[in-house]
């Protein structure tokens, strides 16, 4: 009997190959539902489909926070994936997770998968490069902030659509006009923070936090509360006062309002692209982020959100180079263009952006370029090239909470800018303790 047994599992064998050589499993989780999702989906699907030593598996794990709460949980259950999504403001966090992560550049080179640093964009790279020049995680989903116009609205309003919306002077002057013309919605915003302070503060080249935002030290003190970041929350306080800015919330959920038609304009990240094109029964287009004409060095460059990948440590050798594979597959020209395409994302490597521009993509998708050109017609200067602060994500939840304070009329901005410098700080120096 026992010899049956075992001619019939090594027939089996025989019969399937395929059964002694299982794929390598390589668990990515990330933060992405809808439209983003599909298309995330649709990638793995892709690169399980065109090679079989790996499956990766996908899942999803919440909003960018809770993504990073589960895998930093995870971590200590011992139960981490091989690939986290991590938002921007996770990075300082990260990067001190000693014996948490291994670094992109020393998966990429065991792991031989190909990996060239200098293929990918320096304003998207430095976010998530060391001081030594190493990448630490791969540029993934990398969006900037941009102005998207409802055209309908505008016309309906008796205002010229194409009407120059370059500065927040002219955005004001045509708040007025939609206002009068009986819009209910002239502006909203999603992400308020990033947007109207971490990237207005990149925009105007004035300084969100001292030691060049966090990059040259840990000893760094927020800087949000002067005199430029003030006057821009003065005025749109005011807006909000008048009725011609509406706040909707912390994250994005004025992009269904502006999807569904109600808002003439929204500033938003470029990726807004994919749900507004799939959503939207209107004429739109997208315009540079506006900004304050002779305030700063006003228009520098404005900065990255969205999120890098992360490989964590305890897992097999075999497992990382199907990391490895994984991520040489998704930086490759064709992915990144496709992807770029399909969202709005910014191109993370110059020879996809290129693909782009040859493919005739920007021609036929006018104004879908224009989040490159805004964040690599300049070279970053120590208050344009990103923000790297610990305890970033909590520091984000007081600046809403002192924003809403200025939207209610509760506070004054430079009330509420003060506040957020002592609040911020206050965890900065915990965060300073904690990793000396």
């Amino acid at each position: 009997m026992k010899k049956s047994i075992l001619g019939a599992l090594a027939a089996a064998t025989f019969l399937s190959p395929v059964a002694a050589m299982a794929e390598t499993e390589v668990q990515f989780w990330h933060a992405f539902t809808g439209r983003l999702g599909e298309l995330v989906k649709e990638q793995v699907a892709d690169f399980n489909a065109n090679q079989s030593d790996y499956k990766v598996v996908e899942s999803h794990k919440g909003n960018y926070s809770e993504t990073l709460n589960a895998g930093i949980a995870a971590f200590r259950a011992q139960e981490q994936p091989h690939i986290l999504m991590v938002f921007e403001v996770g990075t300082a966090t990260m990067m001190a997770a000693a014996g948490a992560i291994k670094p992109m550049h020393e998966v990429m080179a065991d792991s031989g998968a190909a990996f060239d640093p200098g293929a990918y964009i320096g304003s998207v790279k430095g976010y998530y490069t060391s001081t030594d020049g190493d990448m630490l995680s791969l540029p993934f989903n990398a969006s900037t902030p941009v102005l998207w116009v409802n055209r309908d609205a505008m016309q309906a309003a008796g205002i010229d659509p194409d009407t120059d919306l370059s500065t927040w002077q002219n955005v004001d002057a045509v708040l007025d006009q939609l206002k009068a013309g009986g819009e209910e919605c002239p502006l909203v915003t999603a992400w308020q923070s990033w947007i109207h302070l971490e990237n207005f503060s990149a925009y105007h080249d004035v300084p969100f936090a001292t030691k060049d935002n966090g990059f040259a030290g840990l000893d760094t003190e927020l800087a949000l509360n002067g005199p430029a970041q003030v006057a821009h929350l003065t005025a749109m306080g005011e807006w909000a006062k008048e009725g011609k800015f509406i706040y909707t919330g912390r994250r994005n959920e004025g992009g269904a309002n502006f999807r569904a038609g109600e808002c003439a304009l929204f500033t938003e990240s470029s990726a807004g692209y994919a749900g507004i094109k799939s959503e939207a029964e209107f004429a739109f287009d997208v315009r540079p982020l506006p900004y304050w004409e002779g305030v700063g060095n006003a228009p520098q460059n404005t900065i990255i959100g969205g999120a890098s990948l992360w490989v964590m440590e305890g897992h097999e050798a075999d497992e990382y180079k199907g990391a490895g594979e994984f991520l040489s597959f998704l930086s490759s020209s064709k992915i990144q263009a496709k992807w770029h395409q399909d969202t709005g994302y910014l191109p993370i490597t110059a020879e996809a952006g290129e693909a782009t521009r040859i493919a005739g993509f920007y021609e036929e998708n006018v104004g879908t370029d224009i989040a490159v050109i805004q964040m690599t017609a300049k070279e970053p200067t120590a208050n344009s090239k990103g923000l790297r602060l610990g305890s970033f994500d909590q520091i984000r939840g007081i600046i809403d909470e002192e924003l809403e304070g200025i939207w209610s009329g509760d506070k004054t901005a430079q009330e509420a800018m003060d506040s957020a410098k002592t609040r911020g700080d206050a965890l900065l120096r915990r965060f300073e303790a904690a990793n000396r």
